[in-house]
């Protein structure tokens, strides 16, 4: 049998790196592609008491600008998207990057927690995105025709579900579908924006970052307000680093410089010259997108709004998949069920209970706030601690990982936390107007992930405790059963522990197969394991053998492929017969000893509703048997 190849894939070829920049375009881009749609109305919003006179307009474009420029640009484009864990990106890959060097930092926790309440704060904005997209796009029916403001709601819901609907088509089919869509997306909004600065060009101006610090001057405290709503235009970055491991690093940096990017700033010039022209007309400063073009192309454009809006949605969606993926992998979160949509792109992935879940939350959040200026206001506090958070990381990244000298990376590091920390407070003042949501879902999201990792590790101390060491069982058991025919593949988590379905099996049936394997899988830190170091076999007395298969966490776990290649390792098996034995522990809590009862409750129910592995690694159904065992913790 030929072994599958190892390594790192190859430099794509030109027509591949082209498909992959327009399918990363159409991924990536479409959450910060819409946010012209509501971002600069917003900074303009009525609360904020303030006039689209000149030095508004002019001032608030050069915070966009500048912002969409260090954030997108040079924090992420030019540094975080270096700090990848073998192509792999998002807050999780960084955090086990940066763990896998030891420092009393890290063995405290501190990069831990941080961690997984970034990765937590993230599901906060993958519920609004979507909800707040699609809303801002069919309100733009009320400019074309008022009395449709009733079927906003309705229409908002059916285009959601369309769109989470096709997720299970894979992020490389939606990419395909989607890239050139969103290519001429960016087009559009260039050549809109291009049509009205050019009638006002004074507003290029606004390039000068002097604008933006006299708004502060002028406004003082409002100014620094109103960064809240500045920031809505860069609320795809991270999710532009979890998703790196779609794409890759170069598709995603030429789709952003050579498209995304020149569209997005030539449109919110357009928009601000619009209100430099317009400014005295409330209308058109509460929707200025659909204010420039002509009242017969609004239909059409609300049209092609609400298709880019449903693209839009796809960078969060994406992004929350490989995000639980990594999750899961590294045992922060219990087996759900994962469907691997490509054979090219090993990150490309669909999870069905991750993607409907989602989907209700969107839906209850859109007939809660009912539009997009309400949603704007719990939009933002998410993902600015996200950006804090990889921030930090990124430090320990520069001078561990990456030997940055002392000086680069404090002088780095403390600009982008100025302007996250910036933002961050500025999202603060909106927690009382919605912006409790995303958090409060982090919240409960980080505490479903520090219990279920904690429970696993609480659950093997007290296996380990009550069953003997293996080589124990070797010596003195396993040679006094009668032996059968045939092989018996025994999975176990516990390295050296006799596995609980053994010891039922010896001791219940008192039989042994002429060849025992005890499997386990290891699921490293390293986001991809060469097939060469893949499996580890350790020989031992009496037929029985240790087998270790090692994964990377974005790896795709193909067990009974791998498992094909076991005779190439002097074992005597033939996997296409061999009856795989499973433990199954059904789980009590007797007490509050190493976590609070109610969180040993929580985890016992994560345990019993996750997925069983048997389903899980794929193992045929037919040829599993089940050992039940009783254990409390």
């Amino acid at each position: 049998m030929d072994r599958p190849t190892s390594g790192e894939q190859g430099s794509p070829t030109r027509s591949r790196l082209l498909a992959l920049t327009i399918g990363a375009v159409g991924v990536v881009y479409g959450d910060i592609g819409t946010s012209p749609l509501y971002s600069l109305k917003e900074c303009f919003s009525p609360h904020y008491h303030l006039t689209p006179g000149r030095p508004e307009v002019l001032g608030i474009l050069s915070l966009i600008f500048w912002a969409l420029t260090l954030i997108i640009c040079v924090k992420y484009l030019l540094i975080i998207t270096r700090f990848d864990n073998k192509g792999e990106g998002g807050i999780l890959a960084l955090m086990e990057l940066v763990s896998q060097r030891k420092g009393t930092f890290a063995k405290m926790g501190a990069i831990f927690v941080m961690g997984i309440f970034g990765a937590a704060l993230l599901y906060g904005d993958g519920i609004i995105t979507p909800a707040i997209s699609v809303l801002a796009a069919v309100e733009g029916l009320e400019v074309a025709a008022p009395a449709l403001h009733m079927w906003i709601i309705p229409i908002t819901i059916v285009l959601l579900l369309v769109l989470f609907g096709i997720q299970r088509y894979g992020t490389g089919g939606v990419g395909r579908i989607f890239g050139p869509f969103m290519v001429g997306w960016f087009i559009l909004l260039g050549f809109l924006g291009v049509l009205s600065a050019l009638e006002t060009p004074d507003v290029f101006h606004a390039i000068n970052p002097v604008y933006g610090a006299q708004f502060f001057m002028d406004h003082g405290f409002g100014a620094f307000i109103v960064l809240g709503s500045v920031f809505l235009v860069v609320t795809g970055g991270e999710a532009l680093y979890a998703d790196m491991g779609h794409f890759g690093r170069k598709p995603i940096m030429r789709g952003w410089f050579y498209i995304a990017y020149p569209g997005l700033i030539l449109q919110y010039f357009g928009q601000g010259a619009l209100l430099l022209r317009e400014g005295n007309i409330s209308s058109t400063v509460a929707n200025p997108f659909f204010h420039m073009v002509p009242s017969w192309g609004v239909l059409p454009l609300v049209l092609i709004s609400a298709i880019a809006t449903i693209i839009a949605s796809q960078a969060v969606i994406s992004g929350a998949f490989s995000l639980t993926w990594q999750a899961l992998q590294l045992g922060y979160l219990p087996r759900l069920k994962v469907m691997h949509t490509s054979s090219e792109e090993r990150g490309q992935i669909y999870m069905p209970t991750v993607n409907w879940v989602l989907f209700i939350s969107c839906v209850v959040l859109v007939i809660l706030f009912r539009s997009s200026g309400a949603l704007a206001a719990a939009y933002g506090i998410a993902v600015t601690s996200t950006m804090v958070i990889t921030t930090i990381l990124a430090w320990f990244a520069m001078r561990r990982l990456f030997n940055w000298g002392v000086a680069p990376a404090v002088a780095v590091t403390t600009v982008f936390l100025v302007i996250d920390a910036s933002f961050l407070l500025a999202n603060m003042f909106k927690f009382l107007d919605g912006g409790y949501v995303p958090v409060g879902m982090a919240a409960g999201t980080f505490l479903v992930m520090i219990t279920w990792h904690k429970g696993r590790e609480i659950l093997r101390q007290v296996i380990e405790k009550r069953n003997k060491p293996i080589y124990d069982i070797i010596h003195d058991d396993i040679s006094r059963y009668e032996i059968v025919p045939g092989t018996a593949l025994y999975m176990t988590g516990y390295v050296g522990i006799a596995p609980p379905a053994l010891v039922s099996n010896l001791k219940y049936n008192r039989v042994r197969h002429e060849t025992i394997i005890l499997l386990s899988v290891n699921v490293s830190t390293a986001s991809r394991i060469p097939f060469e170091q893949r499996i580890e076999v350790k020989p031992m007395e009496n037929g029985v053998y240790q087998v270790i298969l090692s994964y990377g966490f974005m790896d795709q776990l193909d067990l009974m492929n791998d498992l094909m290649y076991l005779p190439e390792y002097d074992i005597p098996v033939d996997i296409t017969d061999a009856i795989f034995v499973l433990g199954h522990e059904t789980l009590t809590v007797k007490d509050s000893v190493g976590m609070a009862r109610w969180r040993k409750e929580i985890f016992v129910f994560l345990h019993r509703n996750s997925r069983t592995p048997a389903r899980y690694f794929g193992i045929p159904v037919k040829r599993t048997l089940e050992v039940g065992s009783h254990v409390a913790i």
